[in-house]
């Protein structure tokens, strides 16, 4: 009888052990995929480096808790960033990160600042070591691998960086076979932003991921579109209307509704299309 109990002691304390290290395991894998972002309430992330990428464009890179936290923002989605505007006034805008959660520690925005930009004030005054409130995360926008086949990008301007998000997100899988085809259009080539991460994706990822630029200020030698973005660009460089592709286009108002009237015209169905 003491051996029997001794016996059932010992698996007891076994089941005992293994419910504890199961249970370990869940709250610390838990702890560990919970994001640093609220959706109801501002966080403030601190800025500890502030890049200027050209006259009115910079990359911010803001820590995260820990050097093992993520922000916890789903693919194609966005955090809404508080700021102040020239006046001292509360503003809010939404930003999207051009980074992902397999980038711990940290998330970068990169920012074009206009002159008479509410938000864009409060960046241009931003120093390392100043805070940034974040909410989020924000968006309708909704990504699954492999949910279609081929995914055409039209974007204008600061417009690219959920075009750019979802585009690492794809292709740093190796799992998700979806081919990405961007059009981004840009006034200048100065303009252009990201424009390096951009050519790299295409030199990385040949087969994968095509991009047209398109500008309407070209300079002399210049091989890309020229203008706007037209119907014929996107029959050329964009996955014909089928119900395994979807067309995402981000970019100023005038834009969007251009691009929008274009693709009906082309057959593409309302299912087909998503606007950021």
């Amino acid at each position: 009888m003491d051996f029997l109990e001794a016996k059932e002691i010992q698996v007891g304390l076994a089941v005992a052990a293994v419910v504890v290290v199961a249970t370990a395991a869940y709250f610390y894998s838990s702890k560990k995929s919970k994001g640093s972002i609220d959706p109801e309430n501002f966080r403030d992330f601190k800025l500890v480096k502030k890049t200027q990428l050209s006259h009115n464009v910079a990359k911010f890179k803001f820590v995260l808790p820990s050097p093992t936290s993520v922000l916890g923002l789903p693919i194609g989605q966005h955090i809404s960033c508080r700021g102040k505007d020239s006046q001292g006034e509360e503003v809010i805008k939404p930003y999207t990160p051009t980074t992902l959660d397999t980038d711990v520690g940290y998330f970068e925005l990169v920012i074009k600042m206009y002159p008479q930009g509410r938000m864009s004030h409060h960046f241009r005054e931003m120093r390392e070591g100043d805070y940034l409130s974040v909410r989020g995360p924000k968006g309708r926008f909704r990504y699954q691998p492999g949910q279609v086949k081929a995914f055409g990008m039209l974007a204008g301007g600061s417009g690219i960086t959920p075009m750019f998000q979802v585009a690492r997100a794809i292709l740093e899988n190796p799992k998700d076979k979806t081919q990405v085809h961007l059009i981004y259009a840009n006034v200048t080539y100065d303009d252009i932003l990201l424009k390096e991460e951009l050519d790299g994706l295409t030199a990385n990822y040949p087969g994968c991921f095509h991009v047209y630029y398109v500008l309407n200020q070209p300079p002399e030698e210049w091989t890309g579109g020229v203008g706007f973005v037209s119907k014929e660009m996107i029959q050329a460089h964009c996955p014909a209307p089928a119900s395994d592709i979807k067309i995402l286009r981000c970019g100023p108002p005038p834009m969007n509704k251009a691009m929008a009237g274009h693709l009906d015209s082309l057959g593409y169905s309302s299912e087909m299309q998503f606007q950021f």
